[in-house]
């Protein structure tokens, strides 16, 4: 019986990603964990490198540096077979207020998004409000073609990691 309570609960913990604006996307779900242990998957670099690169994609993340406080600095490098050489995306963290918000800058090109993740906690569970806001329509619609495609999968495998904690 657990397993399909466990089963019927990701159903209801559906990702649901909307686009808002001719610039702007937010994704939402809500997580079966309190917010402290959510935004720990977020912001220590041992537990993000668990989830955060969709599996199908056959990529790595083979480094994986955060600087987890306002004014402090990300790098995460990604592998994978058909890249000549390792793709990096980095930037600032803007604000970290612990267990309620994260907001980051992504530096690694003029086009990149700055992008807000809020933990919303009520009886136990956490609802997470991925937003990301990008300079341009072009630059939301690579987004949207691209890395977008993958966060349902990125928060089906943060699911997995947290039902284990």
């Amino acid at each position: 019986m657990p397993e399909a309570r466990e089963s019927s609960s990701a159903v209801m913990n559906r990702t649901v990603v909307e686009r808002k604006s001719d610039r702007e996307f937010v994704v939402t779900r809500t997580f079966n964990a309190p917010a402290h242990i959510v935004f720990e998957a977020w912001s220590k670099p041992e537990l993000f490198k668990i989830w955060w690169v969709p599996k199908s994609v056959g990529m790595s993340l083979v480094s994986c540096d955060m600087d987890v406080r306002t004014g402090g600095t990300y790098r995460l490098v990604f592998s994978h077979p058909d890249f000549d050489q390792p793709m990096a995306f980095f930037g600032t963290y803007k604000e970290v207020t612990p267990h309620k918000r994260l907001v980051w800058t992504n530096e690694d090109s003029d086009q990149g998004a700055l992008t807000t993740v809020t933990f919303e906690e009520n009886a136990g569970k956490t609802l997470v409000i991925f937003h990301e806001l990008y300079p341009t329509t072009e630059a939301l619609e690579e987004a949207l073609a691209g890395s977008a495609e993958g966060l349902p999968e990125q928060f089906a495998q943060l699911d997995e990691l947290l039902a284990g904690r």
